[in-house]
């Protein structure tokens, strides 16, 4: 194929846009090649705090305005990826009308997104408020590591080891659910301790 000369400078004037074009072609597809799935990289995804309140406090009331939950933390982080919320020395109340007040504190919390869940982990401690006056009614404690706390239902469930007290004696079990509407409590394994006879 001969070219005359015309044809030659017309072919070098447009060469470099001809590269540019064939660079532009194989960065496309060099980058369909490599892409992942759908992933964005505008911090969508990313586990970074956008809230946080210092000596937090919220409350849900009843139909006639009672307070019947609490909730209060040295410290609440709020993340908008999932939108859960951690806590640092939470304490959460239930004080149903007609039962028996039950608070659960520890180290630290995560409360899931929908406020169905609330998970307790170091140090955990609940407390059952007396019902009477006698052994069998009277106040009754609860440790462990971990709690999950159900608030909507007033159940706390743990797979870890766990240890419950009154008036009555000590029971340590690795595995419990607890129902505070109901007052069951339900031991899961290695189940010990000492109760006295119920009179």
């Amino acid at each position: 194929m001969n070219l005359r000369p015309a044809q030659i400078d017309r072919l070098v004037a447009w060469s470099p846009v001809l590269l540019l074009g064939a660079f532009a072609a194989l960065t496309y597809w060099l980058d369909a090649q490599i892409e992942v799935g759908n992933r964005k990289f505008d911090g969508s995804g990313r586990h970074d705090t956008d809230v946080y309140i210092q000596n937090f406090r919220a409350v849900s009331l009843d139909p006639q305005g009672r307070v019947r939950q609490a909730l209060t933390a040295k410290l609440a982080r709020h993340y908008p990826d999932d939108d859960t919320t951690d806590l640092e020395s939470p304490r959460i109340t239930f004080s149903d009308p007609g039962k028996p007040q039950l608070t659960v504190s520890s180290d630290h919390a995560m409360i899931t997104g929908d406020r169905e869940n609330a998970f307790f982990s170091g140090h955990v401690k609940g407390v059952r408020e007396a019902t009477g006056t006698d052994a069998n009614s009277s106040e009754l404690t609860l440790t462990s590591e971990y709690l999950h706390v159900i608030p909507k239902d007033d159940r706390v469930i743990t797979d870890k080891p766990v240890t419950i007290e009154d008036a009555r004696g000590i029971i340590s079990a690795t595995g419990m659910e607890f129902d505070n509407r109901s007052k069951k409590l339900k031991f899961g394994t290695k189940v010990h301790g000492q109760l006295l006879p119920q009179k």
